[in-house]
């Protein structure tokens, strides 16, 4: 009997190796840098970012959100991500999340609703890679929500969303 638990438990422990190494090595397709984005839709529930072009989607980014993600934000500190429609006003290569866009987050509707708390609506909304040094980690951040309230990739995602976003491009972040 004890054979038979451990051969059950070796079989279950191989498929979670096997999965994570596919989950991990997912081929990444990079997009054209001929293609100009419109527009940046992320949908909250489903955890993607959507970038659209010619109205089409033409490439999806699984991502991690706030610690809280199911909640708008309300003020700074709750650690929710925004929902509402913003732009993409700055980029930067020094960052401690590898590099980031930056989301002009709060808005006025956000300023009056925090203010309902009597709290500051806060500010630093941004998508961004892995804290430096922890690249390795990859797709694996994926597992859990782990932001402050902001929008996070893979490295090598937000290389490529780096290159292809321009300041001013419109960002819509829904439920």
């Amino acid at each position: 009997m004890q054979i038979k638990a451990k051969y059950i438990i070796g079989i279950f422990l191989s498929g979670l190796i096997c999965y994570s190494l596919i989950f991990y090595f997912k081929p990444f397709r990079p997009i054209e840098k001929n293609i100009r984005i419109e527009k940046i839709i992320v949908t909250k529930h489903k955890r993607t970012l959507d970038l659209i072009s010619n109205d089409t989607i033409i490439k999806t980014y699984k991502v991690s959100l706030g610690i809280v993600p199911k909640e708008k934000k309300e003020f700074e500190g709750d650690k929710k991500t925004p929902e509402g429609k913003y732009t993409i006003d700055n980029k930067s290569s020094k960052s401690n999340y590898h590099k980031n866009l930056s989301i002009t987050y709060p808005n006025q509707k956000d300023i009056e609703n925090a203010n309902k708390y009597d709290k500051n609506a806060g500010g630093l909304i941004k998508i961004h890679g892995i804290r430096n040094g922890f690249g390795w980690i990859g797709r694996f951040h994926l597992l859990f929500d782990w932001t402050l309230g902001c929008i996070a990739v893979t490295n090598r995602e937000i290389d490529e969303l780096y290159e292809l976003i321009e300041i001013g491009t419109p960002i819509e972040i829904r439920k």
